[in-house]
């Protein structure tokens, strides 16, 4: 749903949108403190968008070992990434489209022992220790996309993070909804001035509210397929990328 702000002073019979007349104290309030204008001002915000089918899709892939002691348990990750990483190159995935993203040890903690007396409770016994090591990776081939995560799960990746999708160079689609967004905010502004009994002057102001694409909620997956498993269908849709836009016009009789 989109917002519309806007202000003015006219009489509620001539109109149900709130607007305000200028003057030097309130124009200050509006973010338009250089503008003198003798009209009444009137504030719309709109959004505009694009739609395009997207290019790259971005996920992330690693492995999670554990062990008696950190060494161990490092150890152990270290040859089994070693691998995911091979696979990944081998599968066509460019140095610099391979990113680590999470390197971490921690303690496994067993149960806690509990006493009668509370402030003797003692603190839980270290039985193990987990080590993460997780890569981000960047999929320009997306027909590929359900085959690498299969090479992957086969070389041992047991956490998969995606995807998302996205527009590798947004800058023209992004434009396309700046420009979708300006229309429907001169088509907006010149409805309520004819509402008002009045009629669109000129433009004060032009603020971008900021530009965006919405991802698909990312899918979390501990990956446990065996070698008989079929590659994962993944299908890329469209995406949508939007811009807000925020414009004040001067309205005159």
């Amino acid at each position: 749903m989109k917002r519309l702000s806007l202000t003015a002073a006219l009489s509620a019979a001539t109109v149900s949108a709130m607007l305000l007349t200028s003057a030097p104290t309130l124009a200050q309030q509006i973010e338009a403190p250089e503008i003198a204008s003798s009209g009444t001002v009137l504030s719309v915000s709109t959004s505009g968008s694009s739609s395009r089918t997207p290019d790259i899709a971005t996920f992330t892939a690693g492995v999670v070992t554990t062990g008696k002691t950190a060494r161990e348990a490092l150890s152990a990750n270290s040859a089994a990434m070693n691998r995911v990483i091979k696979a990944l190159k081998a599968a066509g995935i460019a140095d610099k489209d391979l990113q680590t993203s999470n390197l971490g040890i921690n303690p496994v903690y067993g149960s806690r022992t509990r006493s009668s007396n509370v402030l003797e409770e003692q603190a839980p016994p270290i039985i193990g220790y987990r080590a993460t090591n997780t890569v981000r990776v960047k999929q320009r081939k997306l027909n590929r996309y359900g085959k690498v995560i299969d090479t992957l799960v086969t070389a041992g990746a047991n956490r998969v993070n995606g995807p998302n999708f996205q527009v590798e160079d947004s800058d023209e689609a992004l434009d396309e909804a700046r420009r979708n967004a300006m229309a429907k905010a001169r088509k907006r502004a010149a409805l309520y001035a004819s509402a008002a009994g009045l009629k669109v002057k000129r433009i004060l102001s032009i603020t971008e509210g900021g530009s965006y694409s919405p991802r698909p909620p990312v899918v979390y997956a501990r990956m446990a397929m065996d070698e008989s498993a079929a590659s994962p269908p993944v299908a890329a849709g469209e995406i949508e990328l939007q811009a807000n836009v925020r414009v004040m016009f001067e309205l005159t009789p």
